[in-house]
């Protein structure tokens, strides 16, 4: 038996572990203003528990790359996949502040394998052509999982009980584990799929993605190369943004523009569809601008970031709107940009990194990004009560400008990208879809 296009399949099944394990950390931000009443926790203690989490997820990533470029994507994924689920069902039992700063902190290290997993993932299903494409499909389990966070949280928190919504997320990505090791397997070894849709994923990938014998630099020589700090400084400069919408939107929304606990769960969930879009948006653009602007693939993925870059400067207008849905449209300008732009550098990193070592560069990128993230996110925590939210906003979308400009300075073009020697078109496509 063969199925078609099962490497769509695939990363369908990767955007649904994507879509857990960011579900497992944005439960939290809904929770919070229940949650800290209940547990006696101030606006400092939570940015404290949210650093936790941040600074273990970034000192995970690399780790976590390693580990998946060393065991393989099935046994690895799946593995911190079951110890995020344990993590987080484990936060409702946290009695204060520091209790569950460990547990998140504890949910930090298992989740810093998501993202790096998903681009090795993609790397090894599909060829280059298709490649942002796919990382824009699966990067939209980030946003969906924000998306959910709130209509789960609220409906527990209606039964009188926060912790019901971290146990719920930690037992969905239990069996979410279990199905990773019975569905996915290598495309060289997947037997459900077909000899001519296997040519082409293979023949599509550049040499350093389909030779199982590719080279494999040692973390200080990747970290000393120019294709790290290519994407490192970029993740830098644009994770804070991304953490600030995790984490603090919906006190926002309840703090700033005073809205209550049913029109945050109304309105909180949208600035994360509109991420959604970006990410699909964002993986398509760059085929786009390969084929229409006649730019080699490696530029039109450059062109994708400095897009959502410019659509930061949303944003950081929403202090001069008085209006709270105008507000909360900004924000899903934001939403959409951060996500397009960060699809797109998830594609140039796989670009520039082979099969033995993707992981481990998205992970060392994933590291810097929320040191990055980490250090903002304690002078927001402390800024946000002197000098308001506007102000901090537009930091974030300078910050992305910013990065905009390293990637086109840093990132090098790899070289030319392999063709697949059967193409999507005509009866093929339709066999490849």
């Amino acid at each position: 038996m063969r199925v078609k296009g099962i490497r769509w399949w695939m990363v369908s099944l990767v955007a649904a572990g994507l879509i857990i394990n960011y579900l497992a950390r944005n439960t939290l931000s809904v929770a919070a203003p229940t949650l800290m009443k209940d547990l006696n926790i101030t606006t400092e203690q939570y940015s404290h528990v949210v650093v936790a989490w941040q600074l273990c997820y970034a000192f995970m990533q690399p780790v976590a790359g390693f580990v998946l470029d060393t065991v393989g994507t099935k046994l690895g994924f799946a593995a911190f996949a079951l110890a995020w689920s344990l993590a987080c069902a484990a936060a409702a039992w946290a009695t204060g502040w520091r209790s569950l700063a460990f547990f998140r902190g504890l949910l930090g290290l298992a989740e810093a394998a998501g993202i790096p997993a998903g681009v090795k993932a993609t790397s090894e299903w599909f060829p280059a052509k298709e490649r942002s494409v796919a990382i824009g499909w699966f990067n939209i389990g980030s946003s969906i999982g924000a998306l959910l966070a709130p209509p789960l949280v609220v409906w527990a928190l209606l039964r009188g009980q926060w912790q019901l919504a971290f146990v719920i997320v930690g037992v969905a990505g239990i069996v979410w584990s279990l199905l990773w090791m019975v569905l996915y397997k290598h495309p060289r070894k997947q037997k459900l799929l077909g000899e001519q849709e296997r040519e082409y994923i293979l023949s599509g990938q550049e040499a350093k993605h389909s030779d199982a014998g590719a080279p494999k630099r040692s973390w200080r020589a990747m970290l000393v190369s120019r294709d790290f700090w290519a994407i490192g400084i970029p993740r830098i400069l644009s994770e804070p943004a991304w953490q600030t919408f995790n984490a603090w939107i919906p006190l926002y929304m309840m703090t700033e523009r005073h809205m209550n606990l049913k029109e945050v769960a109304l309105f909180a969930w949208m600035p994360f569809l509109a991420a959604d879009i970006g990410c699909v948006l964002g993986g398509y653009l760059s085929p786009l601008f390969h084929k229409y602007a006649k730019v080699s693939l490696f530029t039109s993925r450059k062109m994708v970031f400095v897009v959502g870059a410019l659509f930061m400067i949303g944003p950081a207008c929403v202090g001069l709107v008085a209006s709270p849905y105008m507000a909360v449209a900004l924000l899903c300008v934001g939403g959409f940009a951060h996500q397009t732009l960060s699809g797109a550098l998830y594609a140039i990193t796989s670009d520039m990194f082979g099969k033995n070592e993707v992981a481990t560069a998205t992970g060392m990128g994933g590291m810097a990004g929320y040191l990055g993230a980490a250090a903002f996110t304690a002078l927001f925590g402390v800024l946000v009560t002197q000098i308001g939210y506007s102000p901090l906003f537009v930091v974030l979308a300078v910050f992305d400008l910013i990065a905009a400009v390293v990637v086109c300075l840093l990132a090098k073009n790899p070289g030319k990208m392999p063709e697949p020697k059967w193409m999507t078109t005509g009866t093929a496509a339709a066999g490849a879809k």
